[in-house]
């Protein structure tokens, strides 16, 4: 009887999706165009090959990987294999990705031969994780070979329930490693349902991904089936081939961030490319410039759509439909829209009670969109929600007509170019040289990134710092995504009454005169 009432999951609405449209057109990729048939055949024998090296429901997956076609029939057979996917960001560090694969309990790693030599290191210090190459590499075990050798077999869907995690997305954490958010099917599939209703798809739907497939751009895949949509991938996003791919292939969707529309808007050939087959372009990620936003719509039509989430709960709390981005209006191009109404949204004090009208609260969410908690962190789950809440640590404003504004955020954390970025991280690394006596790290404004990063640093006295040399320090720790755009040595860090650094102080020097302390 249990499962008289069992709802469809991911990998059955993959699977459903896939099956009806047949021979439709379903992937372009470099020179090669797949049909949902061909995709579907594709991930069968991906299916058997993971069962092949004994990975199966509840197995620990991740890919490292650029854009490639390979990626989507692994990530379909993780699904339909009920096993548990994390994604490594390319542009990670060693120390980020050896940390994430161990704490994930990963069993396999699948990976692009170009880095081939990074996963090397991660084999040496994980010996127990089996390495899967999407094609030779001088480690590892060719899968595409290996999945070659299978017929292709009907695709089943595994006997998962809602709240069985599907998988662990690592996010930026606040004790300096990240922290492994549990996504469950339950989730999974609320995502997908809501962006299929609020995301205003046109009729014909010719989506363009620019985005890693394995982080938004997997998101986006089940949604995009389920409308008989085709995908055009490029393998990473450049403005110049993101132009061309729109003119050329007459893309009617794609999915930015911010400083992506930003680089389309100033790239030389904008002017000169044809855009008009778009009809929608959805943007989220991070807070976006209006008077940017005004001029990508005066330039290319009412066709914005923004949605708002984060990694607990993904992608789609509230959306800024089309119609509703007033270009006379700049407050409202600050606004991340209204909830949808397939969460419960509230904005709540520090004692957990709803703020009048018009008042900044912490933005909180119910609902099945909402993640299960965090891998292996009781303590961290319980206070993330707490209340029977996700206390998101987003401060917003409400207006009589519904509109939420972000105007702060409770959560000590940078957003820049899409990236959520946790300053402890940065700061655990800076604070490593010789040379530095102490360190703090803050978000400021920033026209391109939205907020860049920046380190304030004081020097041991008898000591000199270059601070080229720390920012690289970062880049190798961290990545180049998390390394400061700019440092600034000083005498002393301000500090609150209890002798901690006064973050908020801090940002006041960068943000003064800025009517909200987001950007």
């Amino acid at each position: 009887m249990k499962d008289l009432y069992r709802p469809m999951f991911l990998p059955d609405l993959l699977i459903r999706a896939l099956e009806r449209n047949g021979h439709r057109p379903a992937v372009h990729i470099g020179d090669a165009t797949l049909s949902s048939a061909q995709v579907r055949e594709k991930i069968s024998c991906y299916v058997q090959a993971f069962r092949a090296r004994g990975l199966e429901r509840g197995a620990g997956v991740a890919t490292l990987s650029k854009n490639r076609v390979e990626v989507l029939f692994s990530m379909g057979a993780v699904m339909v294999s009920g096993c548990r996917n994390t994604a490594l960001h390319p542009l990670g560090s060693l120390e980020d990705h050896a940390y994430v694969l161990e704490d994930a309990g990963i069993e396999a790693l699948l990976f692009d031969p170009s880095f081939a030599d990074h996963v090397q290191e991660l084999g040496r210090r994980l010996p127990g994780l089996r390495l899967l190459s999407y094609g030779e590499a001088p480690v590892g075990e060719d899968l595409i070979g290996l999945a070659a050798a299978f017929t292709p077999q009907r695709l089943v869907a595994p006997q998962v329930d809602g709240e069985d995690i599907s998988a662990l997305a690592y996010t930026g954490g606040t004790t300096g490693k990240p922290k492994g958010v549990m996504a469950t099917y339950r989730s999974s599939a609320a995502m997908a349902q809501i962006m299929v209703s609020e995301w205003q798809w046109p009729e014909e739907v010719r989506h363009l991904v620019c985005t890693p497939l394995s982080h938004a751009g997997s998101s986006i895949f089940v949604p995009l089936q389920l409308q008989g949509a085709v995908m055009f991938v490029l393998p990473t996003f450049e403005a110049g081939a993101v132009l061309e791919a729109i003119e050329r292939h007459r893309i009617t969707t794609v999915m930015l961030v911010p400083s992506m529309i930003y680089a389309l808007l100033d790239h030389p050939r904008f002017a000169q490319t044809d855009l008009s087959s778009l009809q929608s372009i959805y943007y989220g990620g991070s807070a976006i410039s209006p008077t940017r936003l005004r001029e990508a719509i005066e330039k290319l039509g009412s066709i914005f759509v923004q949605f708002f989430g984060q990694t607990e709960a993904p992608m789609t709390v509230s959306v800024l439909r089309k119609e509703e981005h007033l270009v006379d209006d700049l407050a409202r191009l600050t606004s991340c829209g209204r909830p949808v109404p397939w969460t419960h949204v509230a904005l709540l004090d520090d004692a957990g009670n709803e703020v009048a009208e018009g008042e900044p609260g912490e933005l909180c969410v119910r609902g099945p969109l909402v993640m299960r908690g965090y891998w292996n962190k009781p303590a961290e789950t319980a206070q993330a929600l707490d209340g029977g809440w996700l206390h998101t640590g987003d401060v917003c404003r409400a207006d009589e007509q519904g509109f939420l504004t972000i105007v702060d955020r409770k959560k000590d954390m940078i957003v820049s170019g899409g990236f959520n970025l946790f300053p402890r991280e940065i700061e655990d690394v800076i604070s490593r040289h010789p040379s530095i006596a102490a360190v703090a790290v803050v978000g400021v404004p920033d026209e391109k990134w939205g907020e860049a990063v920046k380190a304030v640093v004081v020097v041991r006295s008898g000591h000199t710092v270059d601070t080229a040399e720390l920012i690289a320090l970062v880049r190798q720790h961290k990545g180049s995504h998390h390394a400061p755009k700019s440092i600034d040595v000083v005498d002393a860090i301000p500090v609150s009454p209890l002798g901690k650094p006064d973050k908020k102080a801090l940002r006041a020097r960068y943000w003064a005169g800025a009517e909200r302390l987001v950007h």
